[in-house]
């Protein structure tokens, strides 16, 4: 390495130095009152149920070629209740989750118990925050890597955003991109994948309101280690129809 690099990265090094404790609090609070904010403009929304009806792409190991397609169906009991019936290129599945729980129905009808995937399960508290405190979602956001304590405002598209956990210009670190009207525009975190733990990146984009001041993202995409793996486009989110309980229950995949 040349020495026209190295004095401009010691000068960089040198110029930003160890965060202070003080700054540190005053970022930790920064975050917090943004965090705060959100959940304040929601405090009034009642929902108890959604229910998505959604398409989905997947696509090839590069990124850009498209796989496979189908479309989803996804009921929703808050807080913990999920059901997702998918169908993608004539094969069905059923997934029921409840809590930290999971059961499938495959395609071939076989029933069984998995590990909750944690990268949909996390987009509960994500998308549907309501009731929800400031000080729980930092706490969640916290167990996945998310460090409050580093905060930094900046716009994405024209829109301003608090990015919480990562400073400017950091792509490749946990961080929550948080969009002061549309809650959750973007989440980075490091997932353990079957090959390996990598970087998972959601972005989600093109917010509707659906009821009150609550907005859902009808376009959502899922990168690993930047290339996009899955693209979900909405084409509509029904609110408090009250789904039956038995839509929930993992004796429902035995049915015929």
């Amino acid at each position: 390495m040349g020495r026209a690099v190295v004095l401009p990265l010691l000068l960089a090094v040198i110029g930003v130095g160890a965060p202070t404790a003080a700054g540190q609090d005053a970022r930790a609070a920064d975050a917090r009152a943004a965090v705060e904010a959100f959940v304040g403009r929601l405090s009034d929304v009642q929902i108890g149920d959604l229910v998505i009806e959604q398409n989905l792409t997947l696509y090839h190991q590069d990124g850009q070629r498209r796989a496979a397609g189908g479309e989803q169906r996804v009921f929703f009991k808050l807080p913990q209740r999920q059901r997702v019936e998918e169908t993608v290129e004539g094969q069905r599945e059923v997934q029921v989750t409840l809590g930290d729980r999971a059961w499938v129905r495959r395609a071939d009808g076989r029933v069984h118990e998995v590990s909750a995937a944690r990268r949909v399960n996390a987009l509960n508290p994500l998308l549907f925050p309501l009731g929800r405190t400031a000080a729980s979602l930092l706490a969640e956001w916290r167990a996945r890597g998310v460090r409050d304590d580093v905060s930094h405002v900046t716009r994405l598209g024209a829109r301003p955003v608090t990015v919480i956990g990562a400073r400017p210009g950091a792509r490749d670190v946990p961080a929550v991109w948080l969009d002061a009207d549309y809650g959750v525009v973007r989440i980075v975190t490091r997932e353990r994948l079957p090959n390996g733990t990598k970087l998972f990146d959601l972005t989600l984009s093109e917010h509707r309101p659906v009821v009150g001041r609550f907005f859902f993202p009808y376009r959502q995409e899922a990168f690993v280690d930047g290339k996009l793996v899955v693209l979900f486009t909405v084409r509509s989110v029904a609110v408090n129809t009250n789904p039956a309980d038995a839509l929930f229950d993992p004796a429902s995949l035995r049915a015929p």
